[in-house]
C-alpha cells in the first residue's frame, strides 16, 4: 500500500493520491461509497488505476481509521 498511496503538500494541498496520478484516495472512496465495484471505478472513471491501486485507498483509508 504504501508505494502506491502519496501525500505530497504541492498535489491537491497534500491530500493521499493514487502514485503518478493526481486521484485522490477520497475521490476512489467516495466512489466506492456509492456501491461501484473496483472494476466499475477503473472501466468508467479512472482507466489507468489498477485493482490494487483500488485496494491500496481502500487499505490505507483503513489505516487511517
Amino acid at each position: 500500500m504504501i508505494d502506491r498511496i502519496v501525500v505530497n503538500p504541492k498535489i491537491h494541498f497534500g491530500k493521499p493520491c493514487v502514485r503518478g496520478t493526481r486521484i485522490t484516495v477520497q475521490n476512489i472512496l467516495e466512489l466506492l461509497n456509492e456501491g461501484l465495484s473496483f472494476e466499475e471505478v477503473i472501466r468508467d472513471y479512472y482507466g489507468e488505476l489498477t485493482v490494487e491501486d483500488v485496494r491500496a485507498c481502500v487499505r490505507y483509508a483503513i489505516a487511517i481509521v
